[in-house]
């Protein structure tokens, strides 16, 4: 995950699961801490699975709690895939990239 200059924006590339979840939830939650408004890039994840969803979860929660803006963006196929199969869109999924049924 890299962080850009200007507060408010992640980006979180490659895997987001088990093995990266612990690391990628500290810096989450330190941005969370930092933040009043936070944008969570996913273009560049090329794997997740329910320790990455879960980690999703928990920081939209997070965010609640603290009164902060959190969007997650740019969703790889990967993302949309779960968050598709989850029936999670809705929640987590980036607006723009949201259809409606038709």
């Amino acid at each position: 995950m890299s962080s850009s200059a200007a507060c408010g924006r992640l980006e979180i590339k490659g895997e987001l699961n088990i093995f990266t979840a612990a690391e990628l939830r500290l810096q989450l939650l330190e941005a969370i801490a930092t933040c009043t408004e936070l944008e969570v890039d996913l273009a560049h994840v090329s794997e997740i699975d329910s320790a990455g969803l879960q980690l999703m979860l928990a920081a939209k929660r997070e965010a609640v709690l603290r009164k902060l803006t959190l969007r997650f963006t740019g969703h790889s196929p990967a993302v949309c895939d779960v968050l598709e199969l989850c029936k999670l869109s809705g929640q987590l999924g980036d607006p723009v990239l949201i259809h409606s049924p038709s």
